[in-house]
Formats: structure tokens, sequence, C-alpha cells
């Protein structure tokens, strides 16, 4: 059956449900009698699928949507699983963004959960995903579940699910939720109707219990009270950060912190930007031009949920740049590492995933701290950090994609104290006569400068989907001999967990799940990474590039050289 009248089939099937409300069978009938069959494709040729960390998906009625009827089943199928796997009271913490119908989502969910005999805890307004999953272990929740599809734009939401050590659902913890919500009848066997006695709204003594978390672990606090003055601009990009990120600060005595107040409302259809992703400069264009304003030292913002954070610093000449996620996160491990007393270093351990910067695994070895890798996602990071409990310490994680986390209260990216960090960060530099920029290049001339580059080719709906998998398949079958005119040495296979040596023909074990992920390195260092997208319809290109910088007045020179070198491997690429 073609992809059509699958949807088609589909589309009636929703019609002629009980359970579908007239107002959502309305928009399935002007689905169908369009012209243009794109958007009903798109809408109903597959179930929205509850993935290994939830739902993420356009907003809007049919199966492969987010909407009432696939929250409620994605809740349900969860519900199901927490009464067989969990004994006595069970009890679910739920958050949710900014984004539009966010709080109805989580209404419904708060709903169905409650229908289900399951004490929920929740939020009575926007609170970032960090405040969620530190919820869950400062509650002893057995799961939660936040609403926001990060940083993706205004058009979609999701729902992400966490388990009881406040991560996103792991094995065989995912694949079973997947198993029951899959194993549903139909949108009858949710249960919408609400038990008001189940449900409890959570009070401010939570956020009290993780600011005292987050004081514990910033360094250098004499730093701060010497230079709680330096002006530092913050921009949540409508989102949920302006609930914690702003009293944060305040409670570790940063005094002059400055808002971009076109940002600072909530606002689900995010007015001021294409995107709210700090990843993307546009998002940062406020928050650079109020920085050059006030001269500020740092300029901040995150994304609508609040667990990542875009950083941009100034030059010597007064000039605003931003920073990457990778060196965003290697100046944070540099700093929170070089603070660290022997015995610490000895007892604790880093890390970080697989694609992000090589550089964070050479500061760890000469400062003497163990770095490991995890597969693409925080939830492996948590994951490793329950494997590790008992043995070693965990002192902090990251990724390239503009996540972090210090401590283990939290297990999940959390931008809230991570801006606390670099604020941190800021005043020690300041307070030492130095400034952010200053030490990136210190950094380079120590250990190497490393820089990177990502490239994300967007490819949506089902046509996008086969695209990105025969782009994978030609990768993985048909490698590459040589990228940016240099040969080819290793290349990684997640999928099958080899790592061949193309020098010897030999061939080792990768000791990780099997995951999507192609990784090539070349004879001069370079390492070139490829995998789809998760969450978004992506396939994502990152590239690593390295050499020496013997000083800091080279460091203008050699970065460029960096930059083309990784501009000929994209074009190579794409």
């Amino acid at each position: 059956m073609d992809l059509l009248s699958q949807s088609k089939n589909r589309a009636q099937a929703w019609l002629t449900s009980s359970v579908i409300d007239e107002d959502s069978k309305m928009s399935i009938r002007k689905l169908l009698e369009n012209a243009d069959p794109k958007q009903l494709i798109d809408s109903f040729y597959k179930d929205l699928e509850f993935g290994t960390g939830g739902l993420r998906g356009v907003m809007g009625v049919g199966s492969n949507c987010m909407n009432k009827f696939t929250v409620g089943s994605a809740t349900q199928g969860l519900a199901n699983y927490l009464k067989k796997s969990v004994s006595g009271e069970i009890k679910v913490a739920i958050a949710y963004d900014s984004r539009n119908n966010s709080k109805t989502f989580a209404q419904i969910t708060a709903d169905v959960f409650s229908a289900n005999g399951i004490f929920v805890y929740l939020f009575p307004e926007l609170r970032p995903t960090p405040l969620l999953s530190f919820a869950i272990r400062y509650l002893q929740c057995q799961s939660g579940i936040v609403i926001t599809a990060s940083h993706n734009p205004k058009e979609y939401n999701g729902y992400k699910a966490y388990w009881s050590d406040g991560a996103q659902l792991v094995p065989p913890h995912d694949k079973n939720v997947i198993q029951e919500v899959n194993s549903l009848g139909g949108f009858a066997d949710i249960k919408f109707n609400a038990d008001p006695a189940k449900i409890k709204m959570i009070d401010s003594t939570l956020e009290d219990a993780y600011y005292r978390e987050v004081e514990k672990l910033i360094p250098k606090k004499e730093s701060i009270a010497r230079q709680s003055n330096i002006p530092i601009v913050y921009s949540s990009i409508h989102g949920a950060g302006i609930t914690m990120v702003p009293e944060c600060l305040s409670r570790l005595g940063f005094k002059n912190l400055i808002v971009v107040e076109e940002q600072r409302k909530p606002d689900g259809d995010f007015p001021t930007v294409h995107s709210p992703n700090p990843e993307e400069k546009s998002a940062m264009e406020l928050s650079l031009k109020k920085a050059k304003e006030v001269n500020a030292e740092l300029v901040m913002a995150t994304d609508p949920d609040t667990d990542r954070v875009g950083i941009g610093i100034k030059d010597d000449r007064g000039e605003f740049f931003l920073l990457n996620g990778n060196q965003a996160f290697s100046l944070m491990m540099w700093f929170i590492m070089k603070n660290l007393s022997e015995s610490e270093k000895k007892s604790g351990y880093i890390a970080k995933t697989i694609v992000t910067t090589e550089l964070v695994d050479t500061i760890a070895n000469k400062l003497g701290v163990d770095c490991h890798n995890t597969l693409t996602g925080f939830k492996y990071i948590a994951e490793l950090m329950g494997q590790m409990e008992g043995k070693k310490k965990f002192i902090a994680a990251g990724e390239e994609s503009y996540g972090y986390m210090v401590g283990d209260f939290v297990r999940d990216k959390d931008a809230v104290s991570a801006c606390a960090f670099f604020a941190a960060l800021a005043a020690s530099a300041k307070d030492e006569g130095y400034t952010l920029y200053d030490w990136l290049i210190q950094m380079y001339v120590d250990f190497g400068f490393y820089k990177e580059g990502l490239v994300n080719l967007v490819r949506k709906g089902a046509e996008g989907e086969q695209e990105i998998k025969r782009m994978m398949e030609k990768f993985r079958n048909q490698p590459p001999d040589k990228i940016g005119g240099k040969k080819v040495v290793r290349m990684l296979d997640y999928k099958t967990s080899l790592e061949k040596n193309l020098l010897t023909q030999t061939a080792s074990k990768i000791d990780l799940p099997a995951s999507d992920v192609l990784q090539f390195y070349t004879e001069d260092g370079s390492k070139i990474s490829v995998r789809p997208s998760g969450t978004e319809p992506k396939i994502k290109f990152y590239i690593s590039v390295k050499t020496e910088l013997n000083s800091k007045g080279d460091f203008i020179q050699v970065s460029e050289n960096l930059d083309s070198k990784i501009k000929a491997i994209e074009a190579e690429l794409v």
C-alpha cells in the first residue's frame, strides 16, 4: 500500500472513532479535501513513535502529530508499565515549558496518570527541564514527564519521559514502555477522566533545595564576591529559563545581570527569533546587541526548556562572538578540573559523548582526571553515572550541542546550573586580571587547538526520512578513502559495534550499545562523525580538526586555517 492510501485509511479510522472530538474530525476532513496530499501524508503516514526518549513532533491532528490522543497514548502506555513494574504507591512529576499547548498537554498527562491511580506532582507554571529531573529524585518519584520540544521550531512539541533516577528512559525501560504503548487497543483504552485528589501542585521549597545544591558546587566563591558587579547579559529566548536563571545567579551574589527584555516574556510563538535554538547565531542576535550596549563580560541565552545554553564572549578588540558548544564545554571543564584538589581528581571522573571534542579528553588526561565517553544523549551519561556509583565520584559532563551538567543532583542537561558556572568562570577570570578570551586561547596553547564544525541537513516528512536512511547506508557501505585530502585510517561503525583499522585491515569491538553512528579518522587526526538526529528530521555531520597553537599572537591565523579546513571537508561531504 502506498503512503497516500495508508494515510487516507488512518484518517478514516480517526473519523469513525467515537473518542475523537468533533473539532479534530473537522481538521481531518479538511486534510482529506485538500488537493495537495502532502500534509495528509505527513500527519497520518505512521504513528508518532514513542521513541527511546518519548515523543517529538509537529502539533496538529493526526497519528504522526503531537495532540491530545498521541500524548494520552504515551501516558497510558507508561502508566501501564509503571503499574507492572512498581509495587506500592506510584508517584510521578510533570513539568512543561513555554511552548504552545505545553500546559494543556501537561494537564492531559496528569489527568491520565491520576485516572490510572498514580499520584502526580505537577508544576503550577512553566519550569526548566533540569528542575523536573531534580524533582523526581527529591520527591522520590518513580517516573516523570516534561512537555517540551527543547530547541525545535515553534510548530513542534514533545514529551520526554524519565525514570526514578531522574534520567531519561534507557534499556530495558524504554523498550518496555514502547511495547506497552504499541499494545494499546486504541484510544478507547486511554483513561482521560482525572482524579483531582491524585494531583498535587509543587511548591517553591523544591527550587530552594535545587539552588542550595548548585551553590555547594561553585568554585572560587571569593572571586564572585569581589566581582559581583560584572555585567552579564542573559536571554531566556521566551522560554522557561526566566523563572530560575536570574534567581540562581542572584543567590550566588551576582548583582548586575541584564535580561534581554524583548525576550523575557514566555511565548510559544517565539516572536523575536526564527528558531529558539541558541546553537543558531540568529537566536543570539538580540543578546549580542545588548552585550555591546552594556559592555558585558559574558552573554548567555537558554532554549525554551532551559537544558541548553549558548555563550558569547568578547575578543581583544571588544567585539563579541559566540562560542560553539565544544568551546564552551572545554572552557567550563578546564575551569572545573583545574580547581579540583589532587584527591578529587583521583577519586572523580567526567563524561562526554563520542561526537564531542576530544580536547576535553586531552585536558582530563593531562590533569589526571578519568574521562568516559558515551553515545550521544545525556540519558547515556546518566546511565554511566548509575553504573559508576560507589566506584568513583561524578564531577561533570557535557556534549557539543550546548548541554552541560555539573554534580549528580540532576541527571540531564542543566542550563540553569551551567549559567551559574559560566558566570563564576567569568568572575574568576576577571578577578585574576584576565578575560574569557584570554583563557580560551591559553587553553589552546596548553592543550592543543581543536576546532569543530557541524552540518545539519534537514529532510522533513516521509520522503526525507527515506533519504536520510539512504545517505547513512551509502557512508556505511561505500566509506570515503580520503576526507579533506587526507587518507581515512580508521572507521568506527557503532551500529555493528566494530572499529576497523583501514591500514592494517584489523577490527576490534566497540564497547558501547549499538547506535546508528559512523566515525572516520584521517591520518592528520581529523574526525568526522555522521548520525541521524534522534529528535529532528536531520542528518548531522560533526567535523573536528586540530593543530598546535604556539602563542596567543598566532591565534587568529591558525583559527582561520582550521576554519578553511573544516569548510573544505563540509563541501566534500555534502
